[in-house]
């Protein structure tokens, strides 16, 4: 619960998090330091922080773990679809705000 308060308090800053994911996207955890639940969520911005899904972590990463690594690729694949209707132009995303009326399935 610090980190969620301290992300509204201040913003979705980079130091909060741990990487996750691929160097290629957006996708991090809130790193638990005396527990082994896992948030994987995507950071766009220091404003901007999409909430995925977690759970414990029993193995030593996300990938040996079937559900956990189920969670990183739905991000994974939101992500390229949001990025994919930037580039389309359907979808606008500013410091603070994601702007579109689109809906996405993954």
């Amino acid at each position: 619960m610090r980190f969620v308060e301290q992300i509204l308090s201040n913003g979705a800053l980079e130091r909060y998090f741990r990487r996750e994911g691929k160097m290629s996207d957006s996708v991090v955890a809130l790193p638990v330091l005396k527990s082994k639940l896992r948030l994987y969520c995507l950071r766009l911005t220091d404003k901007i922080l999409i909430l995925g899904n977690g759970d414990v972590k029993s193995s030593r990463t996300y990938e040996e773990d079937d559900t956990l690594q189920g969670y990183v690729m739905d991000l994974q694949k939101f992500e390229r679809l949001l990025r994919h209707e930037v580039r389309s132009g359907n979808v606008q995303i500013t410091e603070k705000e994601i702007i579109t009326d689109k809906s996405f399935e993954i």
